[in-house]
């Protein structure tokens, strides 16, 4: 008992006597005899410290090792100062459970305040969220915000597909109708399909930029389009893109939504994310998850508060919106520490990632048989086709350690790079490439 519990055997024999029970055991006396276990847990031995130690090392050996990562499609391998994990992980911000209440801390809600700030900032919106789930689930509770008594939202062009599956998985269950316009032969929004497409019965668009293949988006063409239809426009961006391009809010947009993964989070093998959610104010009180405010208290000082909403979990059965029970707050004081840190170096990070995906790729297709799917401007993502089989390739390359860009077909690569790369490890990759293209 003494090794999983802070009782001593005194503390237990007191709490047994106040109970009116002789031992432990006889607590479980309601518990009926054919459910109860008799025989003992099949339980290995105990080994000491150092021979755990040796088993988890070699454990630890299978794990692969990748020093250059050159993939994203919405999730995306930027540099995390060590200065951040050592902040956020603080036992003061560790817990499991998310923070709603109405007491919380004055701490919590101003991190939450500046977060929300910072995401003002970045979006050039009114309003925003303590953040969602995840880039993707941020965007399918856009689609609660537009609709009301339309029932319909169009997905533009090139939206990651993650995103347009989980939008979809959502409308099955609220009954709401997905159309999807598809991208134009140069990998952009076609916007004379757009226009098609919007009827009296369409309550808002989806666009994306930069778009699934890195592609810059006419943003501003679409906010004037959805305008002048009187339908709401959901803009999908990149935090990292926006240091550099015109906010949302200057495209048209009403509401700006984007996986906040950029923002120090690291990678994780999925998860847990960041969902960022921002619009305009006359759309606030539809806005899902919480919304801290600031305001003065009764001897006039600086105060922050929960407002708009008493609290995240809602009630209205099929009006409700989304309750937000993981900690997702963290995610949002790392985001918000993240920045904090980076000040202006910020936007150094979007303008290495912009100059080094260029460089990266200009290399690339000066070699025999890569070539430039989409001619279009881009940020730190781009599509190539090439003679080589690319899955042959991304095996190659990893035995190198380098992770390739993403399959999207047998002849059809998307690559990223962030800031994180040097020259010298896009260089070794543009060499193996080479050697692997001599080969065949």
């Amino acid at each position: 008992m003494a090794k999983y519990t802070p009782h001593t055997s005194e503390d237990v024999r007191d709490m047994l006597q106040r109970v009116g029970v002789e031992s432990v055991k006889d607590l479980f006396n309601d518990v009926d005899k054919s459910i109860r276990r008799t025989e003992p847990l099949n339980i290995p031995e105990g080994v000491s410290q150092f021979e755990a130690y040796n088993k988890f090392k070699s454990m630890a050996k299978k794990n692969v090792v990748i020093d250059t990562i050159l993939r994203g499609a919405g999730s995306y391998d930027h540099f995390i100062p060590p200065t951040l994990p050592a902040l956020v992980n603080r036992s003061e911000f560790l817990t499991a459970y998310t923070p709603y209440q109405p007491e919380i801390s004055q701490g919590i809600l101003q991190s939450i305040f500046e977060y929300q700030s910072y995401m003002c900032m970045l979006t050039g919106m009114d309003i925003s969220n303590a953040s969602v789930y995840d880039g993707a689930t941020a965007c399918a509770e856009a689609m609660h915000m537009c609709c009301d008594k339309k029932r319909k939202m169009i997905i533009a062009g090139a939206v990651n597909p993650q995103y347009t599956a989980v939008i979809e998985t959502y409308a099955t269950a609220g009954d709401f109708e997905i159309v999807c316009v598809p991208e134009g032969s140069n990998g952009k929004i076609d916007l004379c399909a757009l226009e098609n497409a919007i009827d009296d019965t369409v309550a808002g668009v989806y666009a994306q930029s930069p778009n699934y293949f890195g592609l810059i988006e006419d943003m501003k063409a679409v906010g004037a389009l959805t305008s002048e239809r009187k339908v709401k426009f959901v803009y999908i961006f990149n935090p990292v893109a926006a240091a550099l391009l015109p906010t949302a809010a200057a495209d048209g947009a009403d509401i700006a939504v984007g996986e906040g993964q950029p923002l120090g989070i690291s990678m994780g093998f999925g998860g847990p994310y960041l969902g960022i959610m921002t619009c305009k104010t006359a759309m606030q009180r539809r806005m899902p998850g919480r919304i801290v405010g600031e305001t003065v208290d009764n001897r006039g000082n600086k105060a922050y508060v929960l407002t708009l909403q008493a609290r995240e979990q809602h009630i209205r059965r099929e009006k409700a919106l989304s309750s937000i029970c993981s900690n997702e707050a963290h995610c949002a004081l790392t985001a918000t520490v993240y920045l904090s840190l980076m000040g202006k170096e910020f936007i150094n990070v979007a303008k290495q990632s912009v100059s080094k995906a260029h460089y990266f790729m200009e290399r690339l297709t000066a070699i025999d048989g890569f070539t430039l799917k989409y001619k279009g401007e881009f940020f730190h993502e781009f599509v190539t086709e090439c003679k080589l089989n690319v899955a042959k390739l991304n095996k190659r390359l990893l035995k190198e350690g380098c992770l390739g860009g993403l399959e999207l077909d047998e002849r059809t690569l998307l690559w990223c790079v962030t800031e994180k790369p040097s020259i010298e490890q896009l260089d070794t990759v543009i060499k193996v490439i080479k050697e692997v293209a001599s080969c065949n």
